[in-house]
């Protein structure tokens, strides 16, 4: 077998020039004009406004950090957090914005131009919430006259829109990229001149860009998106709606704006045919969550998945979260009647998980007192699976833990 060929035609960009791009040192460039910047890549064909975006300095990581340490003591992170926070991304944004429009001036079809992943400056710029920088590069791309972007023609209008919607590999927007973000300023802009009725749809992983922001238990995005855009796509991966996601984040700020704007999507279900409620369920998510859900409609509680037939109050038992059965229980006490597919109820799966449920009496205790709920005694002796009933299930968990 002989020698492997070598490989042609290996992008790479020289070491001074890198270290500058990164750096923002706009002196290395001032020899170099439109055609040789515009040939500046590296193996990953990132050129020189890829690499300086996506460029973290010492201080901001370390502050980062520092923040990432003080958050869980709210009082000294709410008296470092914003002003120190504002004062760096000042001094940065200017720093970096005057390397990026130097840049540009000599070169502006650097611009469109795309890395091997088909994303664009802009991409680069919203996924690290460069909000100073995307305005500078939408003014950028309108050739706005002395930056006045509140005079564009409609020529100047629709070049901007054909940046905004450029999808790269993965058929992420610049959009995709913000909400992912979580920079509100970085999605202001960006919608500032997008049509409100365009959609902006799913990428390949099957999530739109509210969906993503809702992963995030972002309400204030949220807001935003819901705000600008007419007709904001709600979808996401493997059937899931943005509920599904807020319900999955735990917030219920996110669920409150998505049910207000969105209308009522508690009973959608997922491939598997779980609701919200089910993931708010099988989470254990706050209860104030499992109260917004129901409180738009009740009806999700009796709901059972696709392979077992589960309820939302059957997860939560299962996963031995009492609180949230309780929650469950005292806005709509007759669901605990529903059973899974294998005729297994509430207290079967208290059972099973030897919870806290006293189950010689009755259900749940909250604060000290007893609620007492009759469907739920009538569970007691109703069989399941191979004919056991809930105490005899709790009776051999007992004897099992004894043993072991």
């Amino acid at each position: 077998m002989g020698p492997e060929e070598p490989e042609q035609n290996i992008t790479h960009m020289d070491a001074s020039l890198y270290k500058a791009a990164v750096e923002g040192n706009i002196e290395e460039f001032n020899n170099k004009q439109g055609p040789q910047l515009e040939s500046l890549k590296t193996p990953n064909h990132d050129n020189v406004l890829h690499l300086n975006l996506a460029t973290q300095e010492n201080a901001t990581l370390l502050f980062n950090i520092f923040l990432s340490i003080i958050k869980f003591f709210p009082v000294l992170y709410g008296c470092f957090s914003p002003p120190m926070r504002d004062l760096i991304t000042i001094i940065r944004g200017e720093k970096r914005s005057d390397f990026i429009e130097q840049i540009l001036s000599k070169c502006p079809s650097m611009l469109l131009q795309t890395n091997a992943k088909g994303q664009t400056p802009l991409h680069v710029a919203a996924r690290y919430g460069h909000s100073a920088i995307v305005k500078l590069l939408i003014k950028s791309c309108a050739k706005a006259r002395d930056g006045d972007l509140e005079k564009l023609g409609m020529d100047q209008v629709n070049a901007v829109r054909g940046m905004l919607r450029i999808r790269d590999q993965e058929s992420n927007t610049a959009l995709h990229e913000a909400a992912r973000c979580g920079n509100v300023e970085v999605v202001k802009a960006l919608l500032e001149f997008e049509e409100p009725d365009f959609p902006y749809s799913a990428n390949k992983k099957q999530e739109a860009p509210l969906y993503i922001a809702a992963r995030r238990g972002d309400g204030g995005m949220l807001s935003i998106l819901l705000d600008k855009s007419k007709s904001t796509a709600h979808g996401g991966p493997h059937g899931r709606t943005a509920l599904h996601a807020a319900a999955m984040a735990g917030d219920a700020e996110a669920i409150r704006i998505i049910l207000e704007k969105k209308g009522n999507l508690t009973k959608e279900r997922d491939e598997g045919g779980h609701t919200p409620l089910h993931y708010a369920a099988h989470l254990g998510s706050r209860l104030s969550v499992v109260e917004e859900l129901l409180k738009r409609d009740v009806s999700a509680a009796y709901i059972g998945d696709k392979k077992r037939g589960m309820t939302p109050l059957l997860m939560a038992a299962r996963q031995g979260y009492g609180g949230t059965c309780s929650k469950i229980l005292s806005l709509c006490p007759d669901c605990c009647e529903k059973v899974d597919n294998y005729g297994l109820n509430l207290l079967h799966y208290a059972a099973f998980r030897d919870s806290v449920f006293p189950l010689g009496s009755s259900v749940f205790k909250r604060g000290g007192a007893e609620i007492v709920y009759g469907s739920v005694r009538n569970l007691m002796e109703l069989e399941g699976a191979f004919g056991i009933t809930p105490q005899e299930a709790h009776n051999i968990s007992s004897i099992y833990e004894t043993t072991s």
